[in-house]
């Protein structure tokens, strides 16, 4: 999948790697490069944010075991971070 923003800095919170595989989210954070927003209910607001670069990016995902994950990219793309909710 072709990657059609930047991510910055990539951030992985301790409880995620607690209960998420890391192939799962990596999978996952390729996912939200792309442009699939998961779960995600602001899909729209989601693609308004890559078009014009001025908002944050959130996608929502679930593992095998049905564990919610976040990923977020900050709206000057510096950073991203692939978090619980929870962590938020």
């Amino acid at each position: 999948m072709k990657r059609i923003f930047g991510l910055g800095l990539i951030v992985i919170t301790p409880g995620l790697v607690n209960e998420v595989d890391l192939k799962v989210a990596i999978t996952a954070l390729m996912r939200h490069a792309g442009g699939d927003w998961g779960e995600s209910k602001d899909k729209k607001l989601n693609d308004a944010a890559v078009k014009n670069g001025d908002d944050r990016i959130i996608s929502v995902y679930k593992n095998m075991l049905g564990t919610t994950f976040w990923i977020i990219t900050e709206a000057d793309r510096s950073a991203t971070t692939i978090l619980l909710p929870r962590e938020y």
